[in-house]
């Protein structure tokens, strides 16, 4: 028999327990009436093949046994039923649960009559975000939105903070060398290694080493003695390189022109540095010359609502140096102080970018012969020796008179402005430790130096 045989996987998936009791089961042709409720048949031993397993063919019969609707059965429909789900009650209009947003938390909102008493009453939606500003978010990812907390902390602790990544990474090259470790030729190249690691270049490893090594060959040396000397030697390295910009007030307007690859942050610097002139009592006007990037020029925009600064700009994709001739006759008009003008990021191997870099600069020069009368390189700490790179190819394009280092909070390789410095001797204007206005801030090489060798401020 059928009961017999062993069920296969197919049986046992649809329940062929159930299966089986049906053939053996005589049909019971009565129909249960609505008031009768159909008990199993099968015995309690009867147990599915597969224990646990759901019995598909018992579970339909019992979804056969649910009464059907009245409307289906052609059965009368109650007066006190029919319709009841579409008309509304009378009486007063039905209000959504308490406390929705911007109405009486005791009553909800107010309901809007349509005038059709055939249809519920629509609820006005009540929006629970607002929208956002676009020039707002800007603001407050380029650090300057009205929503931000003044910064408690100093520029130091910034400082040290921001170049935790390079000072903690040098500190424990230090201490691993140096500690309970006789000063030999083999320490000593251990040292220049993990200086050339952090970037500071070769001649200013090498020169770092030797200080070490002066006086104590085969001696022992703590690692605090290290870090005091590399502070010593940093400091000697960019002390005539730390030159604050001066603006010529006999020079109006003066003209600074911001260079840089993509992402370099030169758009956020000249944002900063408008803030900062501002509060010095200096009128400046903002020209946004990156005209690649929409982002960019309302970015510019918003920091110029935040500084009070006006902004001349042009459609994406317009000529930036006609931009820039326009800006300059402008700032010249008004009797500006300080024009402030940002450029589109190049890369500094492309010589068709570079080529319009140049061409900026012969157009300033048409209105002003001695435009611009700075050029500020931005670079970011976190490209590593490629700045170097950078200032040699930029120079070639545009009158590069100064740097500005950002980044360097992203970086374990802060010792790029060392190299830069022993390399090509530019002014070191600003450093940026941080996004906000107050991250940027004058370069100080006795600060810096200190905060790179992990040691306090004295």
């Amino acid at each position: 028999m059928a009961s017999e045989e062993k069920p296969g996987w197919f049986g046992r998936l649809f329940g062929r327990k159930g299966h089986d009791a049906a053939e053996e089961k005589p049909q019971d042709t009565t129909e249960p009436t609505s008031d009768e409720k159909p008990e199993a048949d099968l015995p309690a031993e009867a147990a599915s093949p597969s224990e646990g397993q759901p019995d598909f063919a018992t579970g339909a019969e019992d979804v056969a046994t649910i009464p059907l609707p009245p409307e289906e059965t052609g059965e009368p429909v109650p007066d006190v039923v029919e319709g009841a789900d579409l008309l509304p009650i009378e009486g007063e209009l039905e209000r959504p649960p308490a406390g929705t947003a911007g109405d009486d938390p005791a009553h909800g909102a107010d309901p809007v009559d349509t005038g059709d008493a055939n249809r519920e009453p629509v609820i006005a939606p009540q929006p629970d975000i607002q929208p956002i500003d676009s020039a707002a978010a800007l603001a407050h990812d380029a650090g300057a939105g009205p929503d931000r907390e003044p910064e408690a902390k100093g520029w130091w602790t910034r400082l040290t903070s921001g170049m935790k990544r390079t000072s903690s990474a040098l500190s424990e090259r230090v201490t691993g060398l140096f500690t309970k470790r006789k000063l030999d030729a083999t320490t000593l190249e251990d040292l220049e290694d993990a200086l050339i690691q952090a970037d500071f270049g070769l001649e200013t490893a090498m020169r770092i080493s030797e200080a070490v090594g002066k006086g104590r060959y085969e001696k022992g040396i703590s690692p605090d003695e290290v870090r005091a000397i590399l502070a010593t030697e940093v400091e000697r390295a960019l002390e005539p390189v730390a030159v604050p910009l001066a603006v010529d007030a006999g020079k109006k307007p003066f003209v600074i022109l911001t260079v840089g690859v993509n992402g370099a942050g030169k758009t956020t610097t000249l944002g900063k540095l408008a803030s900062k002139l501002r509060a010095e009592g200096r009128t400046v006007m903002l020209a946004a010359g990156d005209t690649f990037r929409a982002a960019a020029i309302d970015q510019l925009k918003v920091w110029g609502a935040r500084t009070g600064t006006p902004v001349v700009s042009g459609a994406q994709g317009a000529d930036a140096a006609g931009l820039a001739f326009d800006a300059l006759k402008q700032a010249q008009a008004a009797g500006t102080d300080v024009l402030l003008i940002d450029t589109a990021g190049r890369l500094q191997n492309k010589t068709g970018l570079m080529a319009e870099l140049e061409k900026i600069v012969r157009v300033l020069r048409k209105q002003d012969p001695h435009a611009p009368h700075a050029t500020l390189l931005v670079l970011d700490a976190t490209v590593g020796q490629n700045a170097i790179s950078q200032v040699e190819l930029f120079s070639q394009a545009a009158p590069v008179s100064g740097l500005v280092m950002t980044k360097l909070d992203g970086t374990a390789r802060g010792g790029i402005l060392v190299a830069l410095a022993a390399k090509f001797g530019l002014p070191v204007h600003f450093i940026g430790v941080g996004e906000g206005v107050e991250d940027l801030e004058p370069f100080a090489a006795r600060d810096f130096a200190r905060a790179i060798a992990g040691l306090e401020k004295d």
